[in-house]
């Protein structure tokens, strides 16, 4: 079975040494800490993003690569849209083919209560002038032939996407690095440089960097860092686990889920595959302090989340894993350059037996690959996007809850101009950070 196509084995390259000072600092080189810096540079700053291992070594590159704006929190569709232009612009600035294609996004739905909920979605669709629409069982029949099953109906949106993430998020940042901003693989932060009771740079493994603005994108890193600080997020993280097939007769260019699995085709012919709604979480001390803060998403979705005991040595949440270190000692994100779960083999097995048992003509179905990722997530699986109160100078741009590749040059350009003071074109209001802290009741949003 094929290795994951980016590793801690990977050639480094982005290896320079970072500047002494510069205008901003991005920590993490995943989609959101690569379109942030991308943007910050194409305004004329001064960008330093800093990888603890390799450009989107982690969720970034492990996603279904699918760029949807259907069933989207209301909250997040407009940036989300704004994304969707903003990958087909990307597209054309690298020599590299990333995969883009236009091919929809279908949600297939096996219940009348699944249409119910598709259909009471559409009115958000409807708000921002989206394609989306919902089918009906011959229309889903025809969109996609050849399924054993035959469903109520589906939820579609035509102009959704696809890409191959390991290739378009390293693409971005050759477009980053063009526009001006420094890109450093192989460099840790271990903790932000205050001054004051303000941020004035970062502590790297390698140095210090001074800078009057810091953005964390550190996906499922970002808790743990933050918490060295003092600052509480409720983050957790969950795996996901994801196969290849071998090439397969053409089904559907694009991508489709029902509650069971998930499947996009990809460029080399295959389908990836996934269990829809399906993921798993280690238990470490972050769950137990922010388990009041999820009970509102375990009543919602009590069946969705499988639980383990413990996380493997040097995870986020391991219970071995550090809350303090010093500045000058080698820090967790050190310890583990690139988080790299081990799959469900199980579910893998069961994907193929039912991607073959949907298609059954389609013929042997054959995994060439498989991983899995750990998504960071949040109570109401909303991310945080905000400026942090505590700490003047830090911005935040985590929890992306699975949704941030299709996202990420969106939120990127929202990042930029929060870091920027500009006007950032939407409202942020679900995404600040003190809703965990000033009585906000946690609301699951009316996505599907």
């Amino acid at each position: 079975m094929n290795s994951f196509p980016i590793s801690e084995q990977s050639p480094i390259a982005w290896s320079e040494p970072h500047p002494a000072e510069c205008d901003v600092v991005v920590i993490g080189g995943g989609v959101i800490g690569i379109c942030t810096a991308l943007f910050l540079a194409r305004a004329g700053k001064r960008v330093t993003v800093l990888e603890k291992g390799r450009i989107a070594g982690e969720q970034s590159s492990r996603n279904w690569g699918w760029i949807r704006q259907q069933g989207r929190d209301p909250d997040e569709i407009g940036i989300v849209k704004d994304a969707n232009r903003l990958w087909r612009e990307l597209a054309t600035e690298t020599n590299v083919d990333i995969g883009l294609k236009t091919c929809g996004v279908t949600y297939l739905a096996r219940t009348d209560k699944e249409m119910a909920e598709y259909t009471a979605w559409l009115q958000h669709a409807k708000t921002y002038g989206l394609d989306s629409r919902m089918l009906s069982t011959a229309e889903t029949a025809d969109l996609i032939p050849g399924m054993s099953h035959s469903y109520k109906g589906a939820l579609y949106t035509a102009s959704d996407m696809r890409a191959e993430p390991w290739v378009a998020v390293p693409a971005i940042a050759g477009i980053a690095a063009r526009a001006g901003a420094t890109l450093v693989e192989n460099c840790a932060v271990r903790a932000l440089d205050v001054a004051a009771g303000r941020v004035v740079g970062v502590v790297t493994e390698q140095g210090r960097i001074k800078a009057p603005e810091v953005v964390l994108a550190g996906g499922a890193w970002s808790a743990l860092f933050l918490r060295r600080h003092g600052v509480a997020l409720p983050q957790l993280s969950v795996r996901a686990t994801v196969a290849a097939t071998q090439p397969l007769p053409a089904v559907y260019p694009g991508g489709a889920a029902d509650p069971r699995i998930a499947f996009r085709a990809r460029s080399d012919g295959g389908y990836t595959l996934a269990a829809g709604g399906y993921h798993e979480l280690f238990v470490g001390p972050d769950a137990f302090r922010s388990l009041p803060k999820y009970l509102t998403q375990l009543r919602h979705e009590p069946f969705g989340t499988r639980l383990h005991a413990k996380a493997p040595r040097g995870f986020p949440d391991a219970w071995g894993t550090p809350r303090h270190w010093a500045e000058d000692a080698v820090s967790p994100f050190e310890r583990m350059r690139i988080l790299d779960p081990k799959p469900n083999m199980r579910k893998v097995r069961g994907l193929a037996h039912d991607f073959g048992a949907l298609f059954p003509d389609i013929g042997p179905v054959r995994i060439k690959s498989a991983w899995a990722g750990m998504i960071d997530t949040m109570p109401d699986v909303v991310p945080v996007v905000d400026r942090i109160d505590a700490l003047p100078g830090l911005t935040v741009g985590t929890g992306m809850s699975g949704h941030g590749f299709g996202i990420g040059p969106g939120m990127g350009k929202v990042l930029a101009a929060l870091v920027m003071g500009d006007a950032v074109g939407h409202d942020l209001t679900r995404f600040r950070h003190r809703r965990f802290s000033d009585g906000t009741p946690m609301r699951i949003g009316p996505s599907v």
